[in-house]
Formats: structure tokens, C-alpha cells, sequence
């Protein structure tokens, strides 16, 4: 087996560390990204919203479909919140998200190239999360 150590000086920072900088440009497009979206569900400004909602799920969930749209937002706003505050448990939180947005796609039957990008951004979540644990201090709520 072959093992990979890293060597430092003792005057390079944690700032050059290449992961940690991957973490940060994670934890920042994760906080930013959510809550943009989540905004843009009140004003569809980038697009009708509605549009990518699945007849199965809109059926689910009570009311209209730009009613789900707006609780869609707010999730996705407290998503964003969340990696700002607990980029670890945002991360899964984020991950989790993104599931269920693919999932919804799939079940609409169109749009599967958003779905693959969706696929991949779950997978930059679950890195972020994995990331924040070498980069965030540990509180008792996130040993798991």
C-alpha cells in the first residue's frame, strides 16, 4: 500500500492549503447559489419555476404549484443559510436537496440534462461536507 504524505513548512498558512481553498470556493458557491435560487422562486425572474415541477409531485404537495415554488424557495434559502452557519451539515443538507430535485426531474421526464448537473453539484455537496470536517471546529450536535 502506498501511503501520501504532504509536507509543509511551518510558514505556509492553511489560506495555501489547495484544500482548504477547494472548501472555501465550495462553502461560498453553496451559500451563495441556494440563496439566489430560493430568491429567483419569488420573482422568476431566470425562469417559470413551475415548469420544472413534476404533475406527480405537484399533486403531492397542497396547493398550486407556484404556492410549492414558494416553499421551494425558502427551503432553498435556509439551505444557503445553513452552509454559511454549518457548512457540514449544510452540505449533506444541500446533497439531500439536490436528491430530491433529481428525483423530481426524472419524474418529470424532461430536463435530464439538468439533472445531471444537479447530480454533479450533490456530488460537490457531499465533498464540501466531507471537506468542512478537516476545516470547521468540531461542536458536540455534528459527531456522527
Amino acid at each position: 500500500m502506498t501511503t501520501i504524505t504532504t509536507v509543509r513548512s511551518q510558514n505556509t498558512s492553511v489560506r495555501d492549503n489547495p484544500a482548504y481553498q477547494a472548501y472555501l470556493t465550495l462553502r461560498i458557491g453553496f451559500v451563495v447559489a441556494p440563496i439566489l435560487f430560493g430568491l429567483d422562486k419569488f420573482t422568476n425572474l431566470l425562469t417559470d419555476w413551475t415548469a420544472y415541477l413534476a404533475p406527480a409531485i405537484d399533486r403531492l404537495v397542497p396547493g398550486s404549484a407556484s404556492g410549492a415554488m414558494l416553499a421551494v424557495g425558502v427551503v432553498e434559502i435556509v439551505a444557503g443559510l445553513v452552509v454559511a452557519v454549518r457548512p457540514k451539515i449544510g452540505g449533506y443538507l444541500v446533497a439531500a436537496w439536490l436528491a430530491g430535485i433529481i428525483t423530481n426531474l426524472l419524474l418529470l421526464g424532461e430536463h435530464y440534462d439538468v439533472a445531471l448537473r444537479d447530480f454533479g453539484l450533490l456530488l460537490a455537496a457531499l465533498a464540501l461536507a466531507r471537506l468542512a470536517t478537516a476545516f470547521q471546529p468540531t461542536h458536540d450536535t455534528d459527531a456522527a
